[in-house]
């Protein structure tokens, strides 16, 4: 992989105004092969072992790396085999909350931000372990400070688990309880169609398929592309639709190629027998004002994000960071494209306080962008039927559409729509949403499996 000065000088210009950075390093970590459930203390012990053995340098390196380039690495984390299939067997919601607290504890040793993978993947239906698990969360959440679940509801091929959907509503409030100001639910999210190489949290896990160690990693690059964006319209260059695309995957060729140089960089100091995995090419927002998607819609001649034409100006946006950061690796992975969390972008934020951004609105919007409804806040009081169907509306978008969708949701105890907590850092100021008053609860309380669309009869 070679540069040429000029390149090198922009991306210095990129790091220095425009806020580049590598959003994540994240090590995937094989878990099989362990001892099972049947000893929970044999698990617990297996499970930092292994962990500890693969990560111990992670963050060592990534220093050394992130020191040699200029190119800040915000995050060094790990994901994991599925909790559910590693402790399979397990018998209580005791001992799933005790290899989660040894998942935390190997967490902070190594010094790493997150931990995640404490995780089951019940599309087809669930487990006495998955249940477990599950019920587990809200102990888990509430005990740990370092480990992230997520539950994957359902695929294209094999339709949505209607009786897991109704689960985690009522699962999801009970976090928020268990946890000041809800903080834990910032921690579990609900996919369709989830990722195996997805190296952002919280909804990182490490595929079944994978290798014993691998090295995902995970670009942001908002700020680049509204700087460039901005330069076009400075220069009057901003007046045909194509030259914005092209103008957006030129600086998504650049990013990739920046993420590709760290990780395996990254991966030849750690040594075998961590291999590469994947770039994840999402623009990942933060609440740093010109480090936002929204702040991007709104440069593209929107006056405020939400209003008509957000959710195609976003398709256009996403539809050209893939294709720039395709032409950049062989192997772009995990979600690629656009996060569109609200908490975690500044901009967002005001489009929700000027009244222009709704959930329904934002609904509309994760029908193209990299993943769903991230980091959105509702009504303490919001009913759990309410919030499983939030989950089912989103989780059908991915289903019918082939793609990866996610619900990341906040209830707030004791706020109303439109008041608000600020849970500082990366996860920004949540604003709880209005949500319809109507009642989706009968349709929510039927059970069994939502079969899949006919586009899965497919092979």
């Amino acid at each position: 992989m070679l540069f040429n000065p000029e390149e090198i000088h922009e991306t210095i210009r990129m790091i220095g105004a425009e806020h580049l950075d590598i959003r994540t390093t994240t090590m995937g970590v094989s878990l099989l092969g362990g001892p099972g459930g049947d000893d929970v203390e044999a698990l617990c012990r297996f499970v930092y072992e292994r962990v500890y053995e693969r990560a111990s340098r992670l963050v060592e390196v990534a220093q050394v790396v992130e020191d040699t380039y200029g190119i800040p690495i915000c995050n060094k984390r790990v994901a994991v085999t599925p909790m559910s299939i590693v402790a399979d067997g397990l018998r209580s919601v005791e001992e799933y909350t005790a290899v989660a607290m040894a998942l935390d504890r190997v967490a902070e040793h190594i010094g790493i931000d997150y931990v995640a993978g404490y995780s089951a993947l019940v599309h087809l239906g669930m487990s006495a372990g998955d249940r477990l698990l599950i019920d587990s969360l809200p102990t888990v959440m509430a005990n740990t400070s370092r480990v992230c679940g997520s539950i994957n509801l359902g695929t294209t091929k094999n339709g949505l688990n209607m009786d897991g959907v109704r689960l985690m509503g009522e699962t999801i409030l009970r976090v928020s309880e268990a946890t000041p100001d809800g903080f834990g639910c910032s921690r579990l999210v609900v996919f369709t169609n989830a990722a195996e190489d997805n190296p952002f949290i919280a909804g990182a896990f490490h595929g079944v398929g994978g290798r014993d160690a691998v090295i995902n990693v995970g670009v942001s690059g908002p700020g680049v592309v509204l700087g460039a964006i901005k330069r076009l319209k400075r220069t009057g260059g901003l007046t045909e639709i194509h030259v914005l695309s092209e103008t957006i995957k030129r600086m998504a060729f650049k990013i990739a190629r920046a993420g590709e140089l760290i990780g395996r960089d990254v991966v030849k100091r750690l040594g075998p027998p961590v291999e590469f995995g994947s770039v994840d090419l999402s623009l990942a927002p933060t609440p740093a004002i010109g480090d936002s998607i929204a702040e991007i819609l709104e440069a593209m001649g929107l006056e405020s994000t939400g209003t008509h034409g957000t959710t195609a100006a976003l398709a256009m946006l996403v539809d050209a960071v893939k294709k720039g950061g395709t032409m950049a690796s062989s192997y772009v992975g995990g979600l690629s494209g656009a996060f569109i969390p609200v908490s975690e972008d500044a901009a967002m934020v005001a489009a929700v306080k000027r009244g222009s951004l709704s959930l329904d609105k934002m609904e509309a919007m994760t029908a193209v962008c990299s993943v769903g409804l991230d980091m959105i806040a509702v009504p303490g009081d919001t009913p759990a039927s309410t919030i499983s169907g939030i989950i089912a509306d989103e989780m059908v978008i991915g289903m019918i559409n082939n793609k990866t969708t996610a619900v990341r949701v906040v209830p707030l105890v004791g706020k109303k729509a439109g008041e608000s907590i600020d849970l500082g850092g990366l996860l920004g100021e949540l604003i709880a949403m209005e949500v319809n008053r109507f009642s989706s609860s009968d349709f929510i309380n039927l059970k069994g499996r939502m079969p899949p669309p006919i586009t899965s009869v497919k092979n």
